[in-house]
């Protein structure tokens, strides 16, 4: 891989460019909300070479939206299953809205 390559993946939310501890840094969490809510299923870290966690941002917006509802009261397990039907419910509108724009006749506007 290229240093241009490399940059390149700067921009890909998908590219697991943060450690465990730089990403609970930038979530101002702890490692172990990290590790609960791999261990709860919403994220699953990719590993490095040597085994170590390294997060997307994709995973941190997740993780974060799941620290939100923790931090108002909601058991961990319950925000994490929360946050998965929010991203399914979302991937569902996202395929719906596609769906009525391929099927609309010409001419006729969609509501998307």
């Amino acid at each position: 891989m290229t240093a241009d390559d490399s940059f390149g993946r700067l921009d890909d939310d998908d590219y697991p460019a943060y450690t465990m501890g730089r990403a609970a840094e930038m979530l101002n969490t702890t490692q172990g909300f990290l590790r609960a809510i791999g261990e709860a299923r919403l994220i699953t870290p990719l590993r490095s070479a040597g085994g170590h966690r390294r997060y997307s941002r994709y995973q941190l917006r997740i993780a974060a939206r799941a620290r939100e509802l923790v931090d108002g009261g909601t058991p961990i397990e319950a925000a994490c299953r929360i946050v998965i039907l929010e991203d399914q419910l979302e991937e569902a509108q996202r395929i719906n809205a596609e769906h009525q724009r391929d099927t609309a006749p010409p001419g006729m506007p969609t509501s998307a």
